[in-house]
C-alpha cells in the first residue's frame, strides 16, 4: 500500500500500485474535476506529483496538455499510475477542484481613521513655454522636485497624464519616494494580506476611503511542500538556495494569484497597487522575503530580524506599481511573527482594562495576556490537526466536510459545510466530534475509547467511532473518528492550554481572574466554545467571556494599510510584550501533561 496525500487539501489515502491518482482521490472524497469520468478526454483532472513514485507521461497526456502545462509540472490524474511504494505528496490546482474550500476572510472591525502611510498630492504644472522649457516634473506648482526622488519608470507616465488632462495630475509617494504619477480622479489602492500557514486572506483597499473593494482567500501554497512551518524550515535547511527560492517563489505566486483576483473583482488592473502590507508568523515572513531561516528552527530562535521591514513589492516579483513598497510589521520572536501583532492591534488588546486571553489559533497558536497593562505572549504548536491533516478522514473545510457534530438521542448527529454528503472531518468537526464522544462516555478523560461500543471497530491502537456509515457518504466508505485522532486533538488542545496557564501564572493570577477571551484566527471563528471548554482547550469560564472575531490578522493588516500611526503603535505593542518561550519554560512539561486530558479543569 502506499500513502498518497493530497495538497492543499489535506487528505490522505491509502492507494495500491497500479490505481491512478484520480482513483485514489476520489476514494480520499477529494473532489477532482473529471468531466469525462476519467478516461482521458476532458483534460481536467490536472495535478503536479511534488513527490513519490509514479508513471511516466503518457500520449494521452501529450496530447491533452500544452507544452507549457508540461514545462510547469503539470500531469493528468486519471493517467498517472501509482507504481511503487512510500508516500506520494499531490498538488490539486485551485481550477482542478470541482468543491470549492472555504476561506475565512471576515473579520470584526473596529473604526479607524484613513491616514495612509501613502501620501496622496493633488498638483497642477504650468503649461510648458518658449520661455519655460523646463522638464514636466520641474514645472509642478507648489513642489520642489529636490525633495523628492522619482524613478524612470513614474516618470514615464507623466508627460502623457499631463497632456491628457489640462495638467492637473495626483501623486502617490512614500515620505520623499514617489510611487506613481496617477490621473487628477484615480484612486490609489492598497493591498493587505494574511499570509498563514496554511491559507491567504486578501483585501483591496480604496486608501482614500479605507474601503475594502475586493476581498478573497487561498489555501497557500507552501503548504504542498510542508503542512506546517518546521516542515518548510526543514525543508530549507536541507538545501537553503533551491528550496528556499521554490517556497519563496510559491508564495509570491499565491499572492499574486489573490491580487489579480481581487483586482478583477473591482474592475482594476494589478499595477494600480501602490502599496502592499503583508502580515505572517516568523517563518512565513522570512520565507516570504527569501530571509534565511536556519536561525528559526533551532534554540534559542532568533529572527534574522525583529523590527518592522519595508521594501520594493515589485522587487520581489509582486505585480504591483513599480514603485510600490511592501510593509512588514515586527516579529516579536521565532515562534510569534508580525500576524499577531496585527490581530493584538485589531482587536485593540493592549487598551483594554482588566485582564483579556486574546488567541490565534491556527497551524501555530499565538497567545497573548494583557494583565492590567502588562502583556505576556507565547506561541503553541498546535499542529495541523485543527485543519484536517494527520486525522483518519481529516480535510480543510471544502464542500461536505462535517463540521458539526452533537450527541443525541444516543449517536452522533453531524452537518455538513454546504449540506452535500459528507467526506470528510474538517477541524471543527473532528474537535465537535471528540466532546460529543466525551460527554456520552465512550471517551475516558484521557482520550481512551472505550471498545464495548456498538459502533467502535478496529484492533489494538486503531480502533475507530463510526461517525457517518458509508451508505451515507459522498464515497461510499464509511466515516470515522480514531484512538490516534483523539490523540493528536488531545496534543493540538493541550498545548495551547498549557501556554495560557503559563501566561496566566507569569502574571500571577489564576484562570478565572480572565475578564475577557478573544478567540481570532479562520479555524478559531469556527470552534463551538461550550464544547472547547469542556474538553479543557479553554479555561472554564463564563460564555459570555468569550469573544470571536474572525480573521484579526487580516484585519490588522488592513489597519496598517490605511493608518500610519498603526505602523508605530505595532512597534509599541511590540516593545511591551513579554515573550515566554514555552519550550524550555521549566514548568511546561507538568502543564501540558495536565491539558491533554479532556476535562474542563485539569488542574485539580
Amino acid at each position: 500500500m502506499t500513502d498518497v496525500a493530497f495538497q492543499p487539501i489535506g487528505k490522505r489515502v491509502q492507494a495500491e500500485p497500479g490505481d491512478t491518482l484520480l482513483e485514489a482521490a476520489q476514494n480520499a472524497g477529494v473532489a477532482i474535476s473529471a468531466v469525462c469520468g476519467g478516461v482521458g478526454v476532458c483534460g481536467d483532472c490536472r495535478v503536479r506529483v511534488l513527490r513519490g513514485a509514479v508513471s511516466a507521461l503518457n500520449p494521452t497526456e501529450e496530447d491533452l496538455l500544452s507544452d507549457a502545462d508540461l514545462a510547469s509540472g503539470l500531469r493528468l490524474a486519471c493517467q498517472v499510475e501509482i507504481v511503487g511504494d512510500g508516500e506520494i505528496v499531490v498538488d490539486v490546482p485551485a481550477d482542478s477542484l470541482s468543491a470549492a474550500q472555504r476561506s475565512q476572510v471576515e473579520g470584526e472591525e473596529i473604526p479607524l481613521d484613513v491616514d495612509p502611510a501613502l501620501r496622496t498630492f493633488d498638483l497642477t504644472a504650468n503649461p510648458p513655454s518658449i520661455a519655460d522649457l523646463r522638464g514636466d516634473w520641474e514645472r509642478v506648482i507648489g513642489l520642489d522636485p529636490t525633495n523628492y526622488r522619482v524613478g524612470a519608470a513614474e516618470i514615464a507616465e507623466l508627460p502623457g497624464i499631463l497632456r491628457a488632462h489640462d495638467w492637473h495630475f495626483r501623486m502617490a509617494a512614500h515620505d520623499h519616494d514617489v510611487v506613481r504619477f496617477l490621473p487628477p480622479a484615480q484612486t490609489p489602492l492598497g493591498f493587505a494580506v494574511d499570509v498563514g500557514t496554511t491559507g491567504l486572506a486578501a483585501y483591496l483597499v480604496d486608501l482614500l476611503t479605507g474601503e475594502t473593494i475586493g476581498i478573497a482567500g487561498a489555501t497557500n501554497p507552501q503548504i504542498a511542500y510542508g503542512e506546517d512551518v518546521m516542515a518548510r524550515l526543514t525543508m530549507v535547511v536541507r538545501d537553503p538556495a533551491a528550496a528556499g527560492s521554490k517556497l519563496q517563489k510559491s508564495i509570491i505566486d499565491g499572492l499574486n494569484d489573490l491580487l489579480r483576483e481581487v483586482c478583477t473583482l473591482a474592475g482594476v488592473k494589478t499595477t494600480d497597487v501602490l502599496d502592499v502590507v503583508t502580515v505572517g508568523n516568523t517563518a512565513m515572513h522570512h520565507l516570504l522575503l527569501g530571509l534565511p531561516v536556519e536561525q528559526l528552527g533551532s534554540a534559542p530562535y532568533v529572527p534574522a530580524i525583529s523590527s518592522a521591514m519595508q521594501t520594493n513589492a515589485r522587487a520581489l516579483g509582486l505585480a504591483v506599481a513599480p514603485g510600490a513598497m511592501l510593509y512588514l510589521p515586527p516579529n516579536v520572536a521565532g515562534f510569534v511573527g508580525g500576524d499577531h501583532v496585527a490581530m493584538l492591534l485589531a482587536t485593540a488588546t493592549a487598551d483594554l482594562p482588566g485582564v483579556t486571553l486574546s488567541l490565534d489559533i491556527g497551524t501555530n497558536t499565538e497567545v497573548t495576556l494583557n494583565a492590567n497593562g502588562q502583556m505576556w505572549s507565547c506561541s503553541t504548536a498546535s499542529g495541523p490537526a485543527f485543519e484536517g491533516a494527520h486525522i483518519r478522514d481529516g480535510m480543510r473545510a471544502a464542500d461536505g466536510a462535517i463540521e458539526r457534530v452533537v450527541w443525541h438521542e444516543g449517536e452522533l448527529k453531524w452537518l455538513t459545510i454546504n449540506h452535500e454528503k459528507p467526506v470528510g472531518l474538517c477541524g471543527s468537526g473532528i474537535l465537535d466530534a471528540v466532546y460529543a464522544l466525551r460527554s456520552a462516555d465512550i471517551l475516558t478523560i484521557t482520550g481512551r475509547m472505550k471498545r464495548d461500543h456498538p459502533r467502535v471497530s478496529g484492533e489494538n491502537h486503531n480502533i475507530w467511532y463510526e461517525v457517518a456509515a458509508a451508505t451515507t457518504t459522498g464515497h461510499g466508505r464509511a466515516i470515522g473518528i480514531s484512538r490516534s485522532d483523539v490523540n493528536e486533538i488531545q496534543l493540538a488542545k493541550g498545548a495551547i492550554r498549557a501556554g495560557i496557564k503559563i501566561l496566566v501564572e507569569e502574571a500571577g493570577l489564576q484562570e478565572n481572574d480572565i475578564d475577557l477571551v478573544i478567540v481570532a484566527g479562520a479555524f478559531g471563528n469556527y470552534i463551538d466554545l461550550a464544547g472547547a471548554v469542556e474538553i479543557g482547550m479553554f479555561p472554564p469560564l463564563p460564555l459570555e467571556r468569550f469573544r470571536q472575531v474572525g480573521n484579526a490578522a487580516g484585519i490588522g493588516a488592513k489597519r496598517l494599510l490605511i493608518n500610519a500611526a498603526e505602523r508605530s503603535r505595532a512597534a509599541e505593542i511590540v516593545q511591551h510584550l513579554q515573550y515566554v518561550e514555552l519550550t524550555n519554560h521549566p514548568a511546561f512539561k507538568d502543564r501540558f501533561s495536565q491539558a491533554v486530558l479532556l476535562t474542563p479543569n485539569p488542574w485539580d
